[in-house]
């Protein structure tokens, strides 16, 4: 049974859902924090709460959505039409959260908290399915990788895309007026843009991609996949690997651009006169970020193929935690070692996203060898909870130590203030990595293991295409 065949034009599809998604989750990770404090207008202390309580629904719908997923019958499969069906409400939720409306303190709050609410249901109905496909396109566990790589591979893309031209889209759209800058604007046709190329994304991911791998018994009840998940062991400890590695990425993208406008405050880098444009530092730190995941995302497959996935994931968490901790005694003035930092610390992340990825489906395979039931959408939605719960407790640090440290938008900072800036881009991110060694010290699904758990699938599947061919 010939089901791992995936092909450079089915990969490169799969590819740009994460290219979509990733575009919003930069523009959520690196600028939504600073977009409602200094552009929005409502307190650190009032996001990071707005953080809190939203994602922990959030991350909580994600396993319903990774059910529905998984008992959807249509003739394009079960995870495919939801990029189909998403990607409308995806691209105007994106446009509304970065749009400025005319109200009082308390409705801008209000409607912080429904736009962003929704984006982030809307995120998970099309985010969770997408990543489940990784599932149910190959049985090949060395195919998976090269998908998982693929996948982060154009995810870097997308968040290149955005972390470079944000912020010129900004001050472009910004200036076009004539009642002079307008950040708001600028923040929401910018938005505009990304939503176009977005939806244009999904719509060709849903085409280009392909569902393959049936579960050895099709119909299961919801009672039974629940005590699946339960029994699951690498299951929980991957989700705990994830959070880890989403917490330690989040809360260094989070303050990033304050660090620059606050601590470095030197924020203009060079300006393109032709354009009118500006290009700040800030920008260059998150592009060359994204191009350092991208190498990582490159990496991993070589590296991980001498090394194995576990132990390429302790390596890369490790020297990242180094790292982190030696960046927050990095100068403000010495801009060249910052950057230096930033791309080999970016490259560490980059390495284990992919792996990330291919652990679930492993994980997938050892439930469905384990208890001869497959729920592929509910073990996958480990992937947009990590998420979620990882970036819940980033973001909500982030304005939370914001406020502690006396932060004021669109003000000089006090030393306190600029030295827990320092800290959260360098010891509390270190907490991650530390966090995401000791998951991974536990995680038992080895090479050795996996080649075992897929010969054993592949002779039940065999004997279930045998027996509907009969």
């Amino acid at each position: 049974m010939e089901t791992h065949k995936v092909s450079l034009k089915e990969k490169i599809g799969y590819g740009f859902g994460d290219a979509a998604s990733s575009m919003f989750w930069k523009l959520f990770t690196m600028y939504l924090m600073f977009f409602y404090t200094d552009i929005f207008g409502i307190s650190a202390v009032v996001v990071g709460t707005m953080f809190l309580i939203t994602r922990i629904w959030d991350a909580i719908f994600d396993p319903f959505v990774g059910i529905l997923g998984d008992r959807t019958q249509t003739r394009w499969g079960k995870f495919r039409p939801y990029l189909l069906w998403m990607m409308i409400p995806f691209g105007i939720f994106g446009v509304l959260m970065f749009s400025t409306p005319n109200l009082s303190e308390s409705g801008k709050i209000a409607y912080a908290y429904i736009t962003y609410s929704l984006m982030m249901m809307i995120y998970s109905l099309i985010n969770v399915p997408y990543a489940s496909l990784l599932g149910v396109m190959t049985d090949n566990g060395k195919e998976r990788t090269s998908l998982a790589t693929y996948r982060m591979t154009f995810a870097f893309g997308g968040s290149l895309l955005v972390l470079g031209a944000a912020e010129p889209l900004v001050d472009l759209f910004s200036k076009m007026g004539n009642s002079g800058v307008n950040l708001a604007a600028g923040w929401q046709y910018a938005a505009v843009v990304f939503a176009i190329i977005a939806v244009i994304l999904f719509y060709l991911c849903f085409r280009w991609t392909k569902e393959r791998i049936k579960p050895v018994v099709e119909k299961t009840s919801l009672k039974d996949d629940f005590k699946d998940l339960w029994h699951n062991r690498p299951w929980f400890i991957l989700l705990g690997a994830g959070i880890s590695v989403i917490f330690f990425n989040s809360i260094r993208d989070g303050a990033a651009i304050y660090y620059f406008k606050y601590y470095v405050t030197v924020q203009e880098a060079f300006q393109i006169n032709s354009f009118n444009m500006t290009i700040s530092l800030s920008s260059l730190y998150f592009v060359l970020g994204q191009a350092a995941n991208i190498v990582g995302v490159l990496l991993t497959i070589p590296v991980s193929n001498r090394m194995g996935k576990k132990g390429t994931f302790l390596v890369a968490m490790i020297i990242a935690t180094v790292l982190n901790v030696w960046f927050y005694y990095v100068d403000r003035s010495n801009v060249s070692l910052i950057f230096v930092l930033q791309f080999f610390i970016s490259l560490c992340a980059g390495i284990t996203l992919p792996l990330i990825w291919s652990m679930y489906a492993d994980a997938s395979d050892y439930s469905e060898w384990k208890t001869k039931r497959r729920a592929t959408g509910l073990v996958f939605s480990a992937s947009s909870m990590s998420q979620k719960f990882g970036w819940t407790i980033g973001g909500a640090l982030t304005g939370w130590l914001l406020g502690y440290y006396g932060f004021q938008a669109n003000m000089v900072q006090t030393e306190f203030a600029q030295n827990g800036i320092r800290m959260m881009l360098s010891y509390f991110p270190a907490i991650g990595t530390i966090l995401g060694v000791l998951f991974m010290l536990i995680y038992p699904l080895g090479e050795k293991k996996m080649a075992e758990i897929g010969a054993c699938l592949k002779v039940e599947r065999e004997k279930l295409e045998d027996n509907n061919n009969a």
